[in-house]
């Protein structure tokens, strides 16, 4: 939805001008994941330059510092992973990143408001990149694409951003997010018009499909593994088209004329001939083993009850403060299964390290919803918002602007959020300040405007009511230097000639029963390979070098992943 400029509605008179200060007032209303002071220039932090080990990390790797980018998230093992093409052209592995808090269940993103992080292909413009986010930086993943449209999926602002705390994003460290969001800035740069995020509920391989193989998702799982495995085998980022309400990979159609719509059957279309061999291996591979392994029918999707997840390395940062951990948390954090946040700056409660560290467990009340922090540096003084902001309303924007109320405590003074003024320009400037159109939405989301519609930001998390503990009390600690022992925060909310075309079957319970893709046979000896584990395959979990995660020791505080799931753990 583009919203018309200021001085263009000068000339259409007064019914226009209404129009568009309701069309404003509903992309205010929508903002959901991530908030933001409106369109401006980029804020200081989002120009920050990489760090010296990163850059040398990227010189030794053979890549450019402006070189094109993908980022692949995986769910289950919450790590984020930054690919860069290298000089030869392929893409390498640069970095991974352990994700702090993810929300919701393995699965797709479906409707809005269930707190899903979303799974898939999406693409990443410059326009969709926050330096203003009040979560410290941020992007919008574009969700829902083509193919979730296709299937009358709703939700919007979904976002990787900082702040460590999730209600359907990927939420990272400040620091975490800011070296990402420099990777992504820079990557435009040097000329990439849009980057690729891959979004996977877990690491694509044969064996976590068995695992997995009685969950209602693994049909579509099976669909966007071709994309990983497409990614894994060329070693570059898939061409994403969609047809007959699915993904289809590095297709060209038969007729040049022909265009893929994710709504309308699919075209005759062709695949490079090497890659259709060794996709139909893998998933031979994969469909041998799950047929051995045996199959249920489960009519309902899994729930844990614990409402997404969080890296290893940050558990054991709540577990124990002094660990080191890649970058500075909250004041208070909710781990996954609980139903009240913990304090970070002393060690959290044994029985909420046991609920984020189960399978699964009863699920947790909704938790009401502190106020938005305000903007601040990465390891710098933490602030807090003493009152939370009036919610948007379209007269407000015509109100004074309240005096902003400030606290002050021993260690520092806390501010009131930036966002929390008034006035009449202060409220236009997100609707005419010149930005990226906000996400279109359904029509049917804009008429009804039901309190269950509308995105609501991330749940920033409460701390438990204070009760008798027997566990001893922890000697107060003083804050580092340069930090304030911050309170809790207060309650809130191609093909040059055309081959012989064949059908194949598609995934059960995703359009046609049958697509016209040039489907060759895996050979013998591929099938073989792949059963035995010597297929090719590119290992995209752990970097050769098994380089730090942030380079050198010394360039931001934190435990270094050595392998998917590990850390270091030593003391700071």
């Amino acid at each position: 939805m583009r919203v018309p400029s200021f001085s263009r509605l000068l000339h259409k008179g007064p019914a226009r001008w209404r129009a568009a200060l309701l069309a404003g007032a509903a992309a205010l209303a929508l903002a959901g994941c991530t908030g933001d002071d409106g369109p401006s220039p980029m804020s200081a932090k989002g120009t920050k330059s990489l760090s010296p080990q990163t850059v040398a990390l990227i010189g030794e790797k053979g890549m450019s510092r402006t070189s094109p980018i993908v980022v692949r998230i995986f769910k289950e093992e919450s790590e984020l992973e930054v690919w860069k093409q290298t000089t030869s052209g392929d893409y390498a592995l640069l970095k991974t990143y352990p994700i702090c808090r993810w929300s919701g269940e393995l699965g797709p993103k479906v409707k809005e408001g269930d707190r899903q992080a979303p799974e898939g292909f999406y693409t990443v413009t410059p326009g969709q990149m926050n330096p203003n986010s009040q979560y410290y930086l941020s992007f919008d993943l574009g969700y829902p694409n083509a193919f979730d449209r296709s299937l009358g999926r709703t939700g919007a602002n979904l976002m990787v951003h900082g702040d460590c705390t999730s209600r359907g994003c990927y939420a990272m460290t400040d620091e975490q997010v800011q070296e990402v969001f420099a990777l992504g800035r820079e990557s435009f740069m040097g000329g990439q018009r849009s980057f690729q995020v891959q979004a996977y509920p877990f690491r694509m391989t044969a064996d976590n499909m068995v695992r997995h193989r009685n969950n209602p998702n693994l049909a579509f799982w099976k669909m966007i593994k071709e994309g990983s495995d497409t990614f894994e085998v060329t070693k570059a980022p898939p061409k994403v088209d969609f047809c007959a309400k699915r993904y289809v990979f590095n297709a060209t159609p038969v007729d040049p004329s022909a265009r893929f719509d994710a709504s309308a059957p699919c075209p005759q279309y062709t695949q490079p001939e090497g890659l259709q061999q060794a996709l139909a291996a893998r998933q031979q591979a994969v469909n041998s083993r799950i047929a051995s392994a045996g199959t249920l029918q489960p009519t309902a999707p899994v729930k844990t009850g614990k409402d997404g997840g969080m890296h290893k390395v940050f558990l054991a940062k709540l577990e124990n403060p002094e660990l080191n951990a890649p970058g500075s948390l909250p004041a208070i954090v909710k781990p996954p299964g609980s139903e009240w946040g913990v304090e970070t700056n002393a060690p959290a409660p044994a029985e909420s390290i046991a609920l984020a560290k189960a399978d699964m467990v009863e699920q947790a009340a909704n938790v009401p919803l502190p106020a938005p922090r305000p903007t601040d540096a990465p390891g710098g003084l933490r602030t807090q918002v003493a009152a939370a902001p009036q919610a948007p309303s379209l007269f407000g924007a015509f109100a004074p602007a309240p005096a902003p109320s400030v606290q002050s405590t021993p260690a520092g003074t806390q501010v009131a959020a930036l966002d929390a003024g008034g006035g009449f320009f202060a409220g236009l400037k997100s609707w005419f300040g010149g930005g990226s159109p906000p996400p279109n939405v359904p029509a049917a989301t804009a008429s009804t405007g039901t309190p269950s519609d509308v995105p609501l930001p991330p749940e920033r998390p409460t701390a438990r009511p204070q009760t008798t503990s027997t566990r001893p009390a922890t000697p107060a600690k003083p804050a580092p230097q340069g930090q304030s022992s911050a309170a809790p925060r207060p309650a809130a909310a191609t093909s040059a000639s055309a081959p012989q075309v064949v059908p194949r079957p598609t995934h059960p319970g995703y359009g046609a029963t049958t697509s016209t893709v040039a489907a060759p046979q895996a050979t013998p000896a591929a099938a073989s390979a792949a059963d035995s584990g010597e297929a090719p395959v590119l290992r995209p979990s752990v970097a050769s070098s098994q380089q730090p995660l942030f380079g050198t020791p010394g360039a931001l505080p934190g435990a270094s992943i050595l392998a998917p799931g590990g850390f270091s753990s030593s003391v700071q």
